[in-house]
């Protein structure tokens, strides 16, 4: 005689669907974690370039060094907040290792930091003997209405 008890050992015919739901949960935590790691350097609203200057790719390498100013008294090299005094040793240790032609400093700033903040970071880097700096904008959408810069009030 056979087995005949009530187990019901016989072959499912639906699919079993937890395992797949916890491969996918897995791997959603781990794209989660990693993607805020992905990005380089602080970000900041950029303003936007008025006259189409031309895009220097060598602000995308990874040795690049890149001056972010999020808000007024805010200076980030890379993504390390440091002091404007820092900043100035920081920006000769960083340019260092590089070639003459390659030493070329980047700064970009948010839209709402003033003007001045700008200055105290290029002064601070020309101090240091670096004339090489790039100001970084965002690019103009095309076919877009150009926006006239609003002029600062007078004071």
């Amino acid at each position: 005689m056979g087995m005949q008890g009530g187990g019901g050992g016989g072959f499912q015919s639906e699919i079993n669907v937890t395992p797949m739901v916890d491969v996918m949960l897995v791997l959603l935590i781990i794209f989660m974690v990693v993607t805020p790691l992905l990005q380089k350097d602080v970000s900041v609203a950029l303003p936007r370039d008025v006259n189409h200057a031309e895009e220097d790719m060598a602000i995308n390498r990874e040795d690049s060094v890149v001056i972010s100013i999020p808000q007024d008294g805010q200076y980030y090299l890379g993504k390390k907040l440091v002091n404007l005094e820092d900043l100035k040793s920081e920006v000769e240790k960083a340019l260092s290792k590089k070639k003459e032609e390659e030493k070329i400093v980047y700064i970009k700033s948010g839209i709402e930091v003033q003007y001045g903040e700008v200055v105290k970071v290029i002064n601070a880097v020309r101090e240091k003997g670096i004339d090489r700096i790039g100001l970084v904008a965002d690019q103009k959408k095309k076919g877009g209405a150009a926006q006239a810069p609003t002029p600062a009030p007078a004071t």
